[in-house]
């Protein structure tokens, strides 16, 4: 009897855990729209009657590396990594321009507000802490190559501190102008430090591939 085939590209995989390399453009749990999302391949990942369980998320429209627990311990100290800030979480995004600088921290508190129009994530005072430290990767002035090491776990803590440095990720429909492009933003790398670690790391999809090319990335060989 043949196991039927992994329903997304797995970059690690235990008896804890499950890390898949999500497709831009899936959800991770069903909305209120409907539509498909990760959590309808549980089955296909488990066959245990309880689980498996999604450690964290990733938006609709970001690609990379998605941590799933496949029993109950495993999830608690995998969120306890997440909440902690013990997760290394580095993503790669493709922006509009240049920083004006080389390389720096973003640390701007961050709050939900909604207006007639719908939400977004905005700086605010009152908002919860989130940092993130950046780097310039490549960059030929008009759009950049940036990596992105996310200090906490905010929603649209990237998109929003990309834009303001005053270079919002390519594609971004929210936070940035209107550009004609999918969004340019992965979960590149994540590392988990249990016992014993848990280390992913994903390809850029082909949506983002190509305009990396352009900055000077290869793909393995």
């Amino acid at each position: 009897m043949t196991s039927a085939p992994d329903p997304f590209p797995v970059l690690f995989r235990d008896s804890r855990f499950v890390v898949i390399d999500k497709p831009a453009g899936l959800s991770v749990h069903p909305g209120p729209g409907g539509g498909p999302s990760v959590e309808d391949a549980f089955p296909l990942l488990s066959r245990r009657r309880d689980g498996p369980w999604l450690a964290h998320r990733l938006d609709r429209d970001t690609s990379g590396c998605l941590v799933i627990a496949l029993r109950k311990q495993a999830l608690l100290a995998a969120q306890q990594c997440f909440a902690t800030g013990a997760a290394a979480k580095t993503y790669w995004a493709v922006v509009h321009g240049r920083p004006a600088a080389e390389q720096g921290t973003v640390d701007l508190a961050l709050a939900r507000r909604s207006d007639p129009a719908g939400w977004r994530m905005v700086a605010a005072a009152d908002g919860q802490v989130a940092r993130t430290d950046w780097r310039v990767l490549a960059s030929d002035g008009r759009k950049s190559w940036l990596e992105l090491r996310l200090l906490s776990g905010r929603t649209h803590q990237a998109r929003v501190h990309c834009a303001s440095l005053g270079c919002p990720i390519l594609g971004d429909p929210v936070y940035g102008p209107p550009d004609g492009h999918r969004l340019h933003l992965m979960s590149r790398r994540l590392v988990l430090p249990l016992s014993p670690p848990v280390v992913a790391e994903a390809l850029p999809p082909a949506h983002i591939r190509a305009t990396l090319a352009r900055h000077g990335w290869k793909p393995p060989v």
